[in-house]
Order: C-alpha cells, then sequence, then structure tokens
C-alpha cells in the first residue's frame, strides 16, 4: 500500500501552514477513492505534547488505512554548495510519497551536492522542495513544479512571489534562486547566485537519466 509523508514546521512549540498541510492529506485521500476520510493533523500533534522551543521538523508518514507514524526532528536550514541540473521527463511527483527511491537514485548519480529537476525542457523542483527564482527585485517560481508546495502555496497566495515558466532557455535570465519547502520560508541568508548551478546552459552538457 502507499505511503505518504507530511513534513510540517514547529517552532516554538507553534505549528505553521497546518490549513495547506490538512488540505493536501484530505486531497490524497480523495484521489485514492477514501473521499470523505482523512487524519486530522491537528489533533495528532496535540496529542504528543510537545513542550520545547526551537525549530522541528514534525513528520507524519500515514497509509490510507489511517495507519500513522510520527517524529519530531530537530531542524536547521541547510546551506548547500552546490546544484546540477537533471533530466527526467518521465519522473512524477504529485503526490507526496515516502517512496524516494528514483529521487535518491538521481542524486546519487549527480556530481552536485543538489539536484534541480528539469523535465521536458522546464525547471522543476529539487529533490526536497520548490525553488525561487529572482529577476530583477521579483522572485518568481516555476510554473512546472512536481510537487505544489504548501510553502509556494502561501507565498503566491501572500502575493510574495509570482509563477512563470522557466526553462532550459530563459533560466539565465535571472540572477540568483533559492529553495522553498514547509520548514523554509524566503530567508535573505540562504540566496544562492545562479552560476551555483554547475551546469548552466552553456556551461557543460546536462546529464541525462
Amino acid at each position: 500500500m502507499y505511503q505518504f509523508i507530511e513534513s510540517i514546521k514547529v517552532e516554538d512549540q507553534e505549528i505553521f501552514l497546518l490549513e495547506l498541510h490538512q488540505k493536501r492529506v484530505d486531497a490524497t485521500f480523495a484521489h485514492f477513492g477514501k473521499e470523505g476520510t482523512t487524519i486530522d493533523l491537528a489533533k495528532i500533534y496535540k496529542h504528543l505534547e510537545h513542550d520545547e522551543d526551537g525549530l522541528f521538523k514534525f513528520r507524519i508518514v500515514y497509509d490510507l488505512d489511517k495507519k500513522i507514524r510520527t517524529q519530531m526532528i530537530p531542524y536547521a536550514i541547510p546551506e548547500i554548495e552546490s546544484f546540477q541540473l537533471v533530466e527526467n521527463n518521465s519522473f512524477d511527483y504529485s503526490f507526496k510519497f515516502e517512496d524516494r527511491k528514483e529521487l535518491e537514485k538521481m542524486k546519487m548519480k549527480a556530481k552536485a551536492e543538489e539536484i534541480i529537476i528539469v523535465k521536458n525542457n522546464h525547471i522543476t523542483d529539487t529533490s526536497y522542495s520548490n525553488i525561487l527564482f529572482l529577476r530583477g527585485k521579483d522572485w518568481f517560481t516555476p510554473s512546472s513544479y512536481l510537487l505544489n508546495g504548501v510553502q509556494r502555496q502561501h507565498l503566491l497566495r501572500k502575493k510574495q512571489i509570482k509563477e512563470t515558466e522557466i526553462t532550459l532557455q530563459n533560466i539565465k535570465e535571472f540572477s540568483h534562486f533559492q529553495i522553498i519547502n514547509a520548514l523554509n520560508d524566503i530567508d535573505e541568508n540562504f540566496i544562492y547566485p545562479i552560476d551555483r548551478i554547475i551546469n548552466l546552459p552553456g556551461n557543460e552538457e546536462y546529464e541525462d537519466i
């Protein structure tokens, strides 16, 4: 049976973006034929009686029979030294599956610390996050995402970022980029110059998985 994950930000005992996480869980159950069935994330968190300050990843693994496993993991935002564009036109991650074997396989073949997946010539996501690209003073996120992450939805709703088509042809129009996910908001301390991507178009050939 499929297993799915939610990774939720908890900081100083406050839980973040819970509504969007719950909406994604509900949509997952509905898509796989369990309309009206779900797990209550707020209730699960409350039962943990988490009382520590600091930044944590609240990780929930669940299946369609509502079996769950939980972890509360201390979290620090990672600094990434290098990124690589990796082509994979068949990869699908439209639901947040726990099985990440295909992603790990792509990472193992790469020469950089983190990968940016290119699908049908379009920039999508890294192995664990959505991406923002800076052009002028505005931040843009690719319309060709693999997974419509909760932070991505939140920032679009707040109009802090815009959505646009980002391809191998226009990626050099952007000067910087950063990664976002449920635990990584926009953060000026983790903005990377575009040449942190080691195989930008024109630099070398892409690795085709």
